[in-house]
């Protein structure tokens, strides 16, 4: 991890900062290693130091990178800040788009006037984007566990199971192989239901001859899978189900095959967002495409028409198109894949073919 916090500091000069002050939990497990709940680090070239409260010093003792110096915070953390500085004027980048305005006018209170805060939002976050090895496997290892307690849950069948009954079956599975926690909310959502993208489970029953919507994903070691697939109970009852899902797996498969390292989010947005668009559900196609998954479920690169960002070598993004038919059905299919120089690596190993489950 010491060649993160590296990578870190090359930033700082680009950013004319001195130093940065990381408050954001997960950006601090990610230069650090620690796991708990409460702590920030201060990085800069002359010194990286780690702050927590009497409840982690133990536990800080195991996992912090021995690059950071340990301190125990004997009030609130902020208030280390000022004393974890060098001497001589300099500029201090923070994170404003994670610190509360109360915590900013703290900080202001407890540094001398020599130092300068700058806001230096998405510093940790853009190198977060780009994944190491190690990440790309942790990413992958959630991605199949989590695929297999997709594939029991469906060998106990859908038809009769109300939606929440599945989604919590799905989450205990995923625990009991060893997860974590969900990576989110698990999304079952059958017939009309489906319509909705971000649904919640209601205590309905999945009826037989409809599409049903599973949104779910695992944490594993910290990192996050995120997947989606759309079923069948039976013959379905909507003469347009199966081709709208012949064009949304369609859409998702040209997508895919158009990830490269260098093509814009825009870019590979529209790839699939044309081809809904020309079969006449443009309008039904309202979400982005797809977004970075890593230590959270949504980070960096976003894949969507309004992404500003460049696809790298490491990116792990999903590609998720969907249709949704209000007060008939939705589909999404979505996959996670790491971007290569030429390509794309798919992480999940589920067919997209409509599969049909009684």
């Amino acid at each position: 991890m010491g060649g993160r916090a590296e990578r870190l500091l090359a930033r700082l000069g680009d950013a004319s900062l001195d130093a940065l002050l990381v408050t954001d939990i997960v950006n601090v497990r990610y230069l650090t290693g620690f796991t708990g709940s409460s702590a920030l680090a201060l990085v800069g070239p002359q010194s990286r130091v780690f702050v927590t409260d009497f409840r982690y010093v133990e536990q800080a003792a195991g996992q912090v990178e021995d690059g950071f110096e340990r301190r125990r915070a004997t009030g609130e953390l902020l208030d280390a800040v000022a004393e974890a500085l060098g001497s001589g004027e300099l500029r201090l980048g923070f994170d404003d788009a994670a610190i509360s305005v109360r915590a900013h006018a703290r900080l202001g209170e407890k540094l001398p006037d020599r130092v300068e805060l700058v806001p230096a939002a998405g510093l940790v976050e853009r190198l977060r984007a780009v994944k190491e090895p190690a990440e790309i496997e942790a990413i992958a290892a959630a991605a199949q566990l989590a695929d297999a307690a997709f594939a029991g849950l469906l060998a106990g069948g859908l038809v009769g199971r109300s939606e929440r009954e599945l989604a919590l079956a799905l989450e205990q599975a995923m625990r009991e192989r060893g997860a974590e926690q969900p990576s989110f909310e698990t999304i079952v959502a059958g017939g009309p239901h489906g319509a909705l993208p971000h649904a919640t489970p209601r205590r309905e029953p999945i009826r037989p001859g409809e599409l049903v919507v599973i949104d779910w994903g695992a944490r594993l070691d910290g990192y996050c899978s995120d997947c989606t697939r759309t079923l069948a109970t039976g013959p379905l009852a909507d003469p347009d189900a199966a081709d709208v899902y012949a064009l949304v797996r369609g859409a998702q498969r040209a997508a895919i095959g158009g990830v490269r390292a260098g093509r814009d989010g825009r870019e590979l947005d529209s790839v699939a967002r044309d081809a809904i668009g020309a079969a006449g559900h443009g309008e039904r196609f309202g979400h982005g495409l797809g977004h970075g998954v890593g230590l959270q479920v949504h980070e960096a690169p976003r894949v969507s028409q309004r992404s500003e960002d460049t696809l790298q070598i490491g990116n792990v993004v999903t590609i998720e198109p969907g249709v949704y038919l209000p007060g008939r059905f939705g589909v999404r299919i979505e996959d996670l894949v790491v971007v290569s120089e030429d390509g794309c690596r798919v992480l999940g190993s589920l067919p997209t073919e409509l599969v049909t489950v009684d």
